[in-house]
């Protein structure tokens, strides 16, 4: 298992969040600038991919609590 110090998990906490929108942004709403139809598929991906890196996030910050 991959162990963080402090300051490392601090900056994962703060920008996983940014990441999971620019990655749910890209999928699902940059299908509307896109000349192709749009795909259920890559919405679900975009929402599945949204839902992991925030609940990754959520993980860091609790283990940024413990000792």
């Amino acid at each position: 298992m991959l162990r963080l110090k402090q300051p490392q998990r601090t900056v994962l906490v703060t920008a996983l969040p940014d990441t999971a929108n620019v990655a749910a942004g890209a999928l699902i709403f940059g299908q509307a600038l896109s000349k192709d139809g749009y795909s259920i598929a890559l919405s679900v991906l975009g929402v599945l991919t949204w839902l992991a890196l925030m609940a990754f996030a959520l993980v860091l910050a609790d283990q940024e609590k413990k000792p």
